[in-house]
């Protein structure tokens, strides 16, 4: 017989934050449950509650007709419920062995810890999954796609009837992603309950069979997935569609002068690069992943060396040496991967949005205008919607939409005349999507240059004006909104890959 979950008017508050509100929901098994929302929603709150992690304010949560009050993960687990979230929770000096049986080590007649038996059964659990993890290796020797795995696992060793997936795929590839789900699929046949929270809606049309939406804390509705639509999910998750966004995006906007020339411009990545960039214009790059569209970015922004070519900026000739000339002049750059080249982790958000101005902060004593400081600070998550307590939170604690934001706004207070946004919504939900269009609007409303690389071809057909399409190192093709379809700029990116069929 299956089991089932029930939540009963769950409400839990933060500081100045209501974020889960008479949320009621019931979950049986044998379904996986896609648990969809913009951040902030409460998605994390609700796994967070489920998990031990937080006590519910009021309301009741039960597993199979029994309340349950967990104060700490240790309950949730001894009730049957395991939370995997997009941070592991494994020991990597451990091995895989000891990292599926994590707090109940077995141990032989002797009192010694049963290592035979610990190997044993992680194989066959291993086995039956079809994967290929040998019981007695340290979990640091695995990819992170195994390393998910292992987690997977130890929920299996632990007989959970309660399984929730918190952003499963974030790091994992294309064939590591079916492996994944081909395990899911196995677990909703052994009646488990199974939560998978995404933000990808390829992801929740494969593996789903009912979506629930959460807005701003609370329980907005519950479709059959193979019964709703992208553009249905997106209107519950932030009003309206994607589609209205973007009309606005592309009304009242006016373009101006060139600011950016570039002319056959030559890295040992890219060759015979040549395009202009206008003011208050969005101009798209797209093309496969590889392709060198980041790499003309950098040489722009100094990161690569520049072999030939020309740069005319803002009509005089620019030859970019390091990252600080071309910020002083009036270049900026949000990178792809924002936790290892954007946010730092352990500074403040306040601190985050002003390193690229402080020596703009100095007083006459050398030191920081604190009060200067923390103005400018509060302006930028007044003006981008940042949602943050205070400026004193340390960006790692805020949500990854909210990171993106901050690292935009320590760009826009150097006041840049070009902005290059690579990947900007990369990792981030639908809801933060539409915030982000907005803003990126708004800076070309503002008369900013902007540049946007993007994989997403409906993301960089209904933001930009003009798309280039980067194949092998050069420019395959230009495309402007008339022109601009996903059959067009998938034609320049892979015509010979079509070549060579």
């Amino acid at each position: 017989m299956g089991s089932y979950l029930e939540f009963k008017q769950i409400n839990k508050y933060f500081p100045g934050v209501h974020a889960l509100s008479d949320f009621s929901l019931k979950a049986d098994s044998g379904i996986v449950y896609a648990i969809v929302g913009e951040n902030g929603a409460g998605k994390s709150t609700l796994l967070k509650i489920l998990n031990g992690d937080y006590l519910p304010d009021s309301g009741e949560f039960f597993i199979d007709g029994v309340q349950q009050k967990f104060t700490k993960p240790s309950e949730a687990i001894s009730a049957g419920v395991s939370v995997i979230y997009q941070e592991r929770q494994i020991i990597l000096e451990m091995t895989v062995a000891e990292n599926v049986f994590l707090g109940d080590w077995p141990c032989n007649k002797a009192g010694k810890v049963d290592y035979e038996r610990m190997n044993k059964e992680t194989e066959e659990i291993a086995k039956s999954f079809g994967l290929d993890i040998a019981p007695d290796v340290k979990v640091k020797s695995l990819s992170i796609a195994l390393q998910q795995m292992v987690e997977v696992m130890k929920a299996v060793n632990r007989n959970s009837k309660i399984i929730a997936f918190d952003e499963p795929t974030a790091s994992l590839s294309g064939k590591e992603i079916e492996i994944l789900f081909k395990i899911i699929r196995k677990l909703q046949a052994e009646q488990k309950v199974i939560f998978y929270v995404s933000h990808r809606m390829d992801e929740i049309s494969q593996i789903a069979q009912k979506v629930v939406v959460l807005k701003d804390g609370k329980f907005v509705a519950m479709r059959d997935q193979e019964n709703v639509t992208d553009d249905e999910l997106i209107r519950l998750m932030v009003g309206r569609p994607l589609g209205s966004v973007f009309q606005e995006i592309q009304s009242e906007r006016e373009i101006g002068e060139v600011v950016l020339e570039v002319k056959n411009l030559t890295t040992h990545s890219v060759k015979d690069i040549s395009f202009s960039l206008r003011r208050g214009e969005i101009l798209g790059f797209a093309g496969l992943v590889g392709s060198g569209r980041t790499e003309i970015m950098q040489a722009l922004f100094g990161l690569d060396h520049i072999l030939s070519g020309e740069i005319i900026y803002d009509g005089q000739r620019y030859i970019p040496s390091t990252p600080t000339h071309a910020i002083e002049v009036g270049i900026a750059m949000v990178p792809e991967d924002r936790k290892t080249q954007g946010i730092m982790p352990n500074i403040s958000v306040r601190g985050n949005i002003t390193i690229s101005i402080l020596r703009k902060l100095l007083n006459k004593f050398k030191s920081i205008d604190v009060q200067r400081e923390e103005i400018i600070a509060q302006e930028n998550i007044q003006k981008l919607s940042i949602k943050t307590p205070d400026s004193d939170k340390l960006i790692a604690q805020l949500s990854g939409g909210n990171q993106q934001k901050v690292i935009l706004a320590r760009w826009l207070v150097t006041h840049p005349k070009v902005l290059i946004l690579d990947e900007p919504t990369k990792g981030i939900d639908v809801g933060a999507k539409a915030e982000f269009y907005r803003i990126i609007s708004e800076c070309a409303k503002n008369n900013i240059a902007v540049i946007v690389i993007s994989s997403e071809l409906p993301e960089v057909i209904g933001l930009c004006d003009r798309i280039i399409v980067i194949r092998n190192g050069s420019i395959s093709g230009e495309v402007n909104q008339t022109s601009a379809t996903e059959e067009n700029i998938l034609k320049y990116a892979m015509i010979d890959l079509q070549e060579t069929k």
